[in-house]
């Protein structure tokens, strides 16, 4: 089934421009959304819910338009860009009060237990919490209506590594009870561990979008010295770059084949460096 679908999805700024973005969501996955600082992601994520204004493009929520069933949709939403930072003189505890009142299927069990999770204190105010803390309320409250689709955008950044760790697994045993995860992250290695897909935003343009091991296995990273970076290998090279002992470069797998140089298996951080290189 298909969660969310996004189809041609058009934002024109004076200096940037998404381009016909277009990806759906089946349910039950975990989506990695990658690409450098201002590539369209956050534009893209904000984009979803009339945050910022589309120029064009169809987004349908459970086979339904936003702006129709805006309530109906927001029920079954979480949504996270970055950490709650209004409110910053109350209590956790009364903010929670305020927002449950917006969830017909608010789960205070549920709340209770991401609370303990995160060791967060409900007598504390957001301006005495970290940013990471800040990040983790926030999951909290996306976490506590029951809701069938999160898109988040940077959900582990500020966390520490134990952190994300135990936030990752919470997203996997989300994705096992059938819950969709939509998030933005430049800790590639996050993804590597959880996703099942990748959506790859570059200059406002879906570059790819596909599951993860067909992605990672698109590529193989070379090590190379100066002597074995010959003009003809060179025309097969991605993002070709420096490295402490010669040069690095991604290249297709399939025209990897009978090169006689030190070669890998590449990870995310790897491709998407080379990538960018280009």
């Amino acid at each position: 089934m298909i969660v969310l679908s996004v189809k041609d999805l058009c934002k024109k700024y004076e200096h940037f421009e998404l381009n016909s973005v277009s990806f759906d969501l089946e349910h039950g996955t975990i989506t990695g959304f990658i690409g450098r600082n201002g590539a369209g992601k956050t534009t893209t994520l904000k984009s979803l819910l009339n945050f910022v204004h589309p120029n064009s493009g169809e987004i349908l929520f459970f086979g339904k338009r936003f702006k129709e069933n805006e309530f109906e949709i927001k029920q079954k939403i979480g949504f996270v860009a970055g950490g709650i930072d209004y409110y910053p003189k109350k209590k956790i505890k009364t903010i929670t009060e305020t927002t449950r009142r917006f969830y017909t299927n608010w789960d205070d069990k549920a709340y209770k237990h991401y609370m303990d999770m995160f060791n967060l204190d409900e007598n504390k105010t957001p301006d005495e919490l970290s940013a990471g803390m800040k990040v983790k309320y926030s999951l909290v409250l996306a976490l506590s209506h029951n809701a069938e689709l999160l898109i988040l955008d940077e959900p582990t950044s500020g966390l520490d590594p134990v952190s994300r760790d135990d936030l990752l697994d919470v997203f996997m045993g989300l994705s096992g009870e059938g819950i969709t995860i939509l998030f933005s992250t430049h800790i590639t290695s996050d993804l590597d561990k959880c996703a099942d897909n990748i959506i790859y935003i570059k200059n406002g343009k879906i570059l790819s979008n596909t599951d993860i091991n067909s992605f990672l296995t698109q590529y193989k990273v070379l090590e190379l010295t100066d002597d074995q970076l010959t003009d003809e290998l060179k025309l097969k090279l991605i993002g070709c770059k420096k490295s402490k002992h010669g040069y690095s470069a991604l290249i297709n797998t399939a025209e990897s084949v009978g090169i006689n140089v030190e070669m890998s298996d590449a990870d995310l951080e790897s491709i998407m460096i080379h990538l960018e290189k280009e």
